[in-house]
């Protein structure tokens, strides 16, 4: 199963780039950041025709996240679990059926600037959830993947002028201590998303 994820930056904008794209490399599954479109807005028909189905949790004008997918989805959830009071359309789940059942999680982290304040507060409350959700989601013992934009620069390595990220939210030491706790303590790496990422899985 090939799974890739992209950060579209608007789905309006750029959908027939993404229908050349798909049409090139045959993805399974492509998880989707920055729809910025509410559900019934979403062009899932133009998905559809190739194959995909398709799940949405939109947002108008902000954020947005969908599960293009050529095998089943069950089960589909919006929403991170943690904060029922939490609006902002950042996470979607779905079990995605092959030959084995995976569970997918698509995710668009919060950025967290300026910071420190409000917004970083929010990041990293949403990243101590996003830490519980990996948590039960490891319970289970289903096969499962995290992946999206985590707006995170885990190491220097990752930036090119990693002295111009000091004071950013992506890069300062909260985030990256957060991003790590979650990911190697299971001995799994997360990646960062920074354009078009591809994984292929054994199901």
């Amino acid at each position: 199963m090939k799974i890739v994820t992209f950060n579209i930056n608007g789905i309006k904008a750029r959908a027939e780039t993404l229908l050349r794209w798909l049409d090139e490399k045959t993805p399974d599954v492509v998880l989707l950041q920055e729809i910025k479109s509410v559900d019934e807005n979403f062009p899932a028909e133009i998905f559809e025709e190739r194959g995909y189905n398709v799940a949405t949790h939109g947002q108008k004008g902000f954020n947005g996240v969908a599960i293009l997918s050529k095998y089943p989805l069950e089960d589909i959830t919006r929403g991170l679990p943690g904060d029922p009071e939490d609006e902002q359309a950042r996470w979607i789940e779905a079990t995605v059926v092959g030959d084995k059942a995976v569970r997918l999680c698509g995710l668009y982290l919060p950025n967290g600037n300026p910071a420190p304040g409000p917004k970083y507060d929010y990041k990293l409350a949403w990243m101590e959830r996003l830490r519980a959700r990996a948590e039960a989601l490891l319970a289970d013992e289903m096969p499962a993947l995290m992946a999206g934009d985590y707006n995170v620069i885990p190491q220097r390595e990752d930036a090119k002028h990693p002295e111009a990220w000091t004071e950013d939210a992506l890069f300062r030491p909260e985030s990256r201590a957060a991003f790590f706790f979650s990911s190697r303590r299971r001995h799994t790496r997360w990646n960062l998303v920074t354009g078009v990422q591809t994984c292929a899985l054994p199901i």
